[in-house]
């Protein structure tokens, strides 16, 4: 297949205009779409969150002649490329190798059913699994975006199933085949949470959750500062590995697109980064 062919796949499932739309309602930055094209005809892809040296080296052992990130590997004013940095070694290995490569980073963050609400989704059946289920109940999903867009959205609010903290971390941590997750905050019970993938937490999440009453802010990569900040409002913290609150969604991203392109497909899973 050729890149373009593939790119319209990718891009249907996640629209790039989903992150410039982002990028400009709420002021952020983002670099997604094809960032190398060698021009060679793909027979398969291989998806991954970042391009690693391990990633790399399966997608030359399987032949890929394409790799499809999260994570951009090209994201600032990028002036030069040097072997002595990995992610310059690893981009200039892509082209010796006719490896092309595309990164759909804030459009499947965002996106209705990427990452974001992924992780929504996982936290409410983490919830449900957590609970004794005396409270589980049929109720429709009532969501509340912290950064809508005319299509999907970023930072979520929703009710839970009422558990016990510690209870929902440790069910989150299976659901996300994650090997830690951090717990901050005294307030045990949960019925409410306030998720945002990646690394969204910060003091405007933090003000969200207490908005709308949640119990629990689940993010990664916190800074002490806004750790403090939501615990001083009443907002415990749960806090998995970036990578895992990615993975799982962009683990549904990817098979939404190998059942819609017509190549085959492999993922691509760094299991230490969990």
């Amino acid at each position: 297949m050729k890149l373009s062919e593939i790119y319209a796949v990718l891009d249907k499932v996640a629209p790039k205009r989903l992150s410039d739309e982002y990028c400009r309602l709420y002021d952020a930055y983002d670099n997604s779409g094809v960032l190398v094209d060698t021009g060679a005809e793909i027979e398969k892809i291989l998806f991954t969150l970042d391009l690693t040296h391990a990633a790399l080296e399966e997608a030359k052992s399987i032949g890929a002649g394409l790799i499809v990130t999260h994570h951009p590997v090209i994201y600032g004013g990028k002036k030069c490329l040097t072997q002595e940095e990995p992610m310059d070694k690893a981009l200039m290995e892509c082209i010796q190798f006719g490896i092309s490569v595309i990164s759909m980073h804030l459009n499947v963050d965002v996106a209705k059913g990427g990452i974001d609400e992924s992780l929504c989704e996982a936290v409410i059946q983490a919830a449900a699994e957590a609970s004794d289920n005396k409270t589980t109940t049929k109720r429709k999903k009532v969501v509340e975006l912290m950064h809508p867009l005319q299509e999907g959205g970023y930072g979520r609010a929703y009710a839970v199933d009422e558990c016990i903290l510690h209870e929902l971390s440790q069910a989150l941590q299976k659901r996300l085949g994650c090997q830690r997750t951090h717990v901050y905050g005294t307030k045990e019970t949960v019925k409410k949470v306030v998720s945002c993938c990646g690394a969204g937490a910060d003091e405007e999440a933090v003000a969200f959750a207490q908005k709308v009453g949640a119990d629990v802010l689940v993010s990664a990569d916190f800074k002490h500062h806004v750790i403090l900040a939501a615990l001083e409002r009443g907002v415990s913290v749960l806090a998995p590995t970036h990578y895992a609150t990615e993975n799982y969604g962009f683990k549904n991203y990817f098979m939404k697109i190998s059942k819609a392109i017509k190549i085959p497909c492999v993922y691509h899973e760094d299991k230490q980064l969990l």
